[in-house]
């Protein structure tokens, strides 16, 4: 999947198909309209995604609708509002996301780090949570959709120590910025970028980061990026923090 300055040609095709299960989920009428939502959005954008990525969104969607039936994994229910909320929030800060390996903190059912990770194929993505049901759910997804540039992570990220620090590491909605820099920090590799996505400008978290010193070294806000999310009607913003 690439960031193209323009749609691709290509945006306005038929949905691809899922496989049977997700389309015995979600319905055949449902599943192409998703379709045709996911590709709007997509090349509003400016993304383009090969068959086998659209297919593998879609059927994230149908996976994470069926599961959230029985077990609380999201609190956004309903397919068509998974699309805007769920996939394209999270691919709005695909230009960000360039080196790998990837850390997806506080991950819960596989955000952003599943539609990133779909994204960006050739990087290798860990998925952490410390929540036993949803790293459950990440898992069979990753099984269920062949994604074998993911691995999921049961544990919190204070006490997390991989073997190998991560160039990238993305958090969506996790904590203040003051508490995950210093709970990131011993997890970047030099050079490493933190992405938290947040929802308004968070002013006050900015101004704390600014008089924290996490682990020893100094965060600080490379830059706030404003977001536009297709069809979704809300603040978004991006914050990329780096370490002196």
């Amino acid at each position: 999947m690439t960031v193209a300055k323009t749609p691709p040609a290509t945006a306005g095709a038929a949905p691809a198909r899922l496989d049977a299960d997700a389309g015995a989920g979600t319905g055949a009428g449902l599943v192409a309209s998703l379709g045709g939502q996911l590709d709007a959005g997509l090349a509003a954008l400016g993304v383009a995604a090969s068959a086998t990525q659209r297919a593998q969104l879609l059927a994230y969607v149908d996976l994470l609708a069926r599961w959230s039936r029985t077990y609380n994994l999201t609190a956004v229910r309903e397919p068509r509002d998974m699309i805007p909320r769920h996939l394209l929030d999270s691919l709005a800060v695909l230009p960000w996301v360039r080196r790998g390996p990837v850390l997806d903190v506080g991950t819960g059912a596989g955000l952003p780090g599943i539609p990133l990770a779909i994204a960006r194929p050739h990087l290798a993505f860990t998925l952490l949570d410390s929540n036993g049901k949803k790293i459950r759910f990440v898992r069979q997804t990753v099984l269920e959709l062949g994604l074998d540039n993911v691995t999921a992570v049961q544990a919190r990220t204070r006490a997390y120590r991989p073997q190998a620090n991560f160039a990238t590491i993305t958090a969506r909605a996790v904590t203040s910025l003051d508490q995950l820099c210093a709970d990131c920090a011993p997890l970047l590799a030099p050079g490493g970028v933190l992405l938290a996505l947040k929802g308004r400008e968070p002013t006050a978290e900015l101004d704390a980061l600014a008089k924290a010193a996490p682990a020893g070294a100094r965060a600080h806000a490379v830059a706030v990026h404003r977001l536009t999310v297709p069809t979704l009607d809300a603040e978004r913003c991006l914050v990329e923090v780096a370490f002196e």
